[in-house]
């Protein structure tokens, strides 16, 4: 089994890495984040005072602990096909929760984040928290 990680996850590693460093390890090699996750992630980045140190561990994390998928054409269209279904029945999501569950799905990698809730509507998206268990 391989593991999207959300961006909650991997700033709570670059936070806190001892919290989450035995499923880093446990998992070594099937590690993945989207490039969505990663925009997100910059953005914790870059409003930090001083973005050097934070900037520089998270271009280690990305060397030698996880994976980026970048959003292609099947992403692009996955986001479609579940917008398409959800948007009927009222299940409003975040256009980049959807964005990083669509590439789950695609790449048929089991979601981690904390943030379970927000992702519990998507159809067959296999979901694990790391932080509460």
């Amino acid at each position: 089994m391989s593991f999207l990680l959300d961006t909650n996850i991997l700033s709570e590693h670059l936070r806190r890495p001892s919290g989450l460093v035995h499923r880093f390890v446990q998992h070594s090699g099937r590690l993945y984040t989207s490039g969505v996750s990663l925009s997100e992630l910059y953005v914790w980045v870059f409003s930090r005072p001083n973005p050097a140190p934070t900037r520089a561990a998270v271009e280690k994390l990305l060397t030698y602990e996880v994976n980026v998928i970048a959003l292609d054409a099947d992403c692009a269209a996955e986001f479609g096909r579940l917008r398409a279904e959800l948007r009927p029945k009222g299940i409003n999501v975040d256009n980049m929760d959807l964005l990083i569950a669509a590439t789950a799905l695609v790449y048929d990698l089991t979601l981690v984040t904390h943030n379970t809730a927000d992702f519990a509507n998507i159809p067959n998206l296999q979901l694990d928290d790391w932080i509460a268990s």
